[in-house]
């Protein structure tokens, strides 16, 4: 497929640290390139080292992250380009803004995995970092996180592994994208 007949799709990775979000990722990038499928990733931490340096974890400064996020997601797409994004998103107004921006082109994955297997996962030290006090304003600890209500996939990564989400996601998202270049 060349760039020229693909439309844009923003697939939107949200859920806990440690939930499997940019594991899945990295993934799902890759099988997008193995099938000539143009795509890009946008990470929640790598923006923070970056274009949203200035915010913290404030409910009003995520909001900010997540419009950031998403405008720059929509740029993107609507060049022609998948576009997958993976930021916790705790709130469901923060989806409702996401997809307020992005219109038809968001496609919401709930990347789903209980807390006590994210804290043991904890790869980054965040979880402990969190239950310590030293690090504040932690979703699923001193910070809310809300379930979707509504999202269009949900990948159950405690009882799956990453490349068998992927294989899901991958289907999914196939699917949807076909269904797009016809429009």
């Amino acid at each position: 497929m060349k760039l020229s007949d693909q439309k844009g799709l923003v697939i939107w990775m949200l859920g806990l640290s440690g939930a499997g979000k940019s594991t899945v990722s990295n993934l799902i990038e890759a099988q997008f390139q193995k099938e000539h499928i143009f795509s890009i990733q946008l990470d929640g931490d790598e923006l923070r080292k970056g274009l949203n340096s200035n915010l913290g974890f404030s409910m009003d400064d995520r909001a900010e992250n997540i419009r950031r996020a998403a405008e720059t997601a929509k740029i993107i797409a609507n060049k022609g380009i998948i576009v997958i994004c993976s930021f916790i998103t705790p709130l469901n107004e923060h989806r409702a803004l996401a997809q307020q921006i992005l219109q038809e082109m968001y496609f919401e994955v709930f990347v789903d995995c209980p807390l006590h297997i994210c804290q043991e996962r904890d790869v980054k030290g965040l979880y402990k970092m969190a239950q310590h006090n030293t690090l504040k304003n932690f979703t699923g600890i001193s910070s809310a996180f809300e379930k979707p209500e509504n999202p269009d996939l949900i990948l159950l990564t405690a009882n799956l592994t990453a490349e068998q989400c992927c294989d899901q996601l991958y289907t999914t998202v196939s699917a949807k994208i076909n269904s797009i270049q016809l429009a």
